[in-house]
């Protein structure tokens, strides 16, 4: 099952400064595809450790995005990266996939 985005996060941030809810969400529109960016260059790269820091960062847009269950994946991903592993790339390529979608509709 694909875990859906979800902006509950960021509202709660936000409260009623309409202003602010917007440009919150205008970085996540900037930054995501950027850093989906840089993580497919690393992963095709096969360089693990980049890629595990890419997988950091990414990791925080889960938890903004209200995604839960994707920043566990993202959290188990960057250790499996750090051992040589890429076990969960795939899994992790339909969160970021879902996300990309996502941001195309706010």
């Amino acid at each position: 099952m694909i875990e859906r985005p979800n902006l509950k996060y960021v509202d709660e941030l936000a409260g009623d400064d309409v202003a602010f809810r917007n440009q919150f969400i205008a970085i996540i529109k900037d930054e995501f595809p950027v850093e989906k960016k840089e993580y497919l260059d690393h992963i095709a790269q096969n360089r693990l450790k980049e890629t595990a820091e890419m997988v950091h960062k990414l990791k925080h847009k889960f938890n903004i995005l209200g995604m839960e269950k994707s920043y566990q994946l993202a959290v188990d991903y960057e250790k499996e990266l750090l051992m040589g592993k890429t076990d969960s790339e795939p899994k992790f390529m339909i969160v970021l996939d879902t996300i990309e979608s996502y941001i195309k509709t706010i």
